[in-house]
C-alpha cells in the first residue's frame, strides 16, 4: 500500500502527459458525449407547448446540462485498454511492475480529467447555470454531497468495465458484452429519458440495477428532484454498489490471471 502511494503522484502525471499526447484523440472522445445536447433539444421541442409530467421546458434543460457534466466527469476507457492488452499479451508488461494493473489503469484515467474539464467542463456550468440554474438545488448538504455521487458514479463505471474487459481472459468479444452494457446504460441510467417518465416498473427496476447510479442519481440529486433523505439513502446505495462491483472485479481478475499465466507458460 504504501509502494503504490508513493508511485500515485508519478502515475497521474504520466497520465496526463499521455492525454495530452493524445489530445486529438481525446478530443473525438468528448464530441462523442453529445447525446445528452441531442436529447436535450428533443425533448425541450416535445415540452414546448405543455409540460411532461413534471418537465417543462427549463426542467429538461437543467436535467441534460447536468447529465452532460456527470457523463464528462464520470467517462472511462478502461476496457479498450484491458481487452486489447490481453488478447495481445502485452498486459505481462504491466504485471512486472510492483502495482496492482488495475490501479495503474485508474490512475491513467483519473489522470485525464483536468484536461476534461479544462476542455468542455467550463461550456457546461456556464449553460448549466444561465438557462438552468434556477433548478439548482440550494440545499447545502446535497452541494457537499454532489463531488462524492459523481465519485460513486465514476468508481462504478470504471470498475464495471474493468470486469467486462476482464472477460478477455475467457472469451473474444468482450467489446460485444460492453456494448449490450452501454444499451442497458442507455436506458435505465437516465442518459437519454428521465426515468421519471418511464413506467413505474421500469423506474423501480432501474433503482435495483447500478446504471442509475452512474448518472441519475447525482443529476437529479443537483437538480433539487430529491429529498435530503431519499439522497442519502441513494448514496448508500451507489457505494454499496461500488464495494460489490470493486470485489466482483478483484474476483474475476484474479481468477482471469490463472487462465492469462497457464496460457503464458
Amino acid at each position: 500500500m504504501l509502494r503504490t502511494l508513493r508511485a500515485l503522484p508519478t502515475m497521474l502525471r504520466v497520465g496526463l502527459a499521455e492525454a495530452v499526447a493524445y489530445r486529438a484523440e481525446f478530443l473525438v472522445w468528448l464530441l462523442s458525449t453529445n447525446m445528452p445536447l441531442v436529447m436535450l433539444a428533443l425533448w425541450s421541442a416535445v415540452a414546448r407547448d405543455a409540460p411532461v409530467g413534471r418537465f417543462g421546458q427549463k426542467d429538461f434543460v437543467a436535467y441534460f446540462l447536468a447529465a452532460l457534466v456527470v457523463r464528462l466527469m464520470t467517462g472511462a476507457w478502461v476496457i479498450w485498454e484491458l481487452n486489447h492488452e490481453i488478447r495481445e499479451g502485452t498486459l505481462a508488461f504491466r504485471l512486472l511492475r510492483p502495482i496492482h494493473p488495475l490501479v495503474a489503469y485508474a490512475c491513467e484515467n483519473v489522470a485525464a480529467m483536468p484536461l476534461r474539464l479544462a476542455l468542455s467542463l467550463p461550456v457546461a456550468a456556464v449553460l448549466l447555470f444561465t438557462m438552468g440554474g434556477a433548478h439548482i438545488t440550494h440545499d447545502p448538504l446535497l452541494l457537499a454531497l454532489f463531488p462524492i455521487t459523481v465519485v460513486g458514479a465514476w468508481l462504478i463505471t470504471f470498475l464495471a468495465m474493468s470486469i467486462v474487459g476482464a472477460l478477455a481472459f475467457y472469451i473474444d468479444s468482450a467489446g460485444s458484452v460492453f456494448e449490450i452494457w452501454m444499451g442497458l446504460f442507455g436506458v435505465f441510467s437516465g442518459y437519454l429519458v428521465p426515468l421519471e417518465l418511464f413506467p413505474r416498473w421500469v423506474t423501480l427496476l432501474a433503482r435495483a440495477l447500478p446504471f442509475r447510479y452512474m448518472l441519475a442519481f447525482p443529476v437529479e440529486m443537483v437538480i433539487g428532484m430529491q429529498s435530503r433523505a431519499l439522497a442519502l439513502a441513494e448514496l448508500s446505495v451507489q457505494w454499496l454498489f461500488v464495494g460489490v462491483l470493486g470485489a466482483c472485479a478483484l474476483g474475476v481478475w484474479r481468477l482471469g490471471l490463472r487462465r492469462f499465466a497457464a496460457f503464458g507458460g
